[in-house]
């Protein structure tokens, strides 16, 4: 039996932080991920299902399953944007130095 089992998520991710390489490689997805975490969220509190979002924007439930799960590396700004219409919110966009 793993010595982590039945840790809590956070605080296996905590010790994890604490090698470099985990730490960058960690944070290099947190960008990719919060924009879909945000999106969920919002879906959520709406009491959306991914098929209703997707009909109030004009688009397909797959559409929506791929910007939530982070896979969206050709989305275009415009389909963001739609997508924050339809849960009454907007979009920011940010650019900053490397490290």
């Amino acid at each position: 039996m793993s010595k982590d089992k039945g840790k809590p998520f956070a605080d296996l991710v905590a010790e994890r932080l604490q090698d470099p390489a985990f730490r960058k490689e960690y944070e290099s997805l947190e960008e990719e991920y919060s924009l879909a975490t945000e999106v969920i969220a919002l879906r959520l509190e709406k009491k959306l299902s991914q098929k209703e979002l997707a009909e109030l924007i004009g688009s397909s439930q797959p559409s929506i399953a791929r910007l939530e799960s982070g896979r969206y590396s050709n989305v275009s700004l415009s389909f963001i944007r739609r997508v924050a219409k339809a849960l009454d919110a907007v979009p920011e966009l940010h650019l900053r130095k490397l490290r």
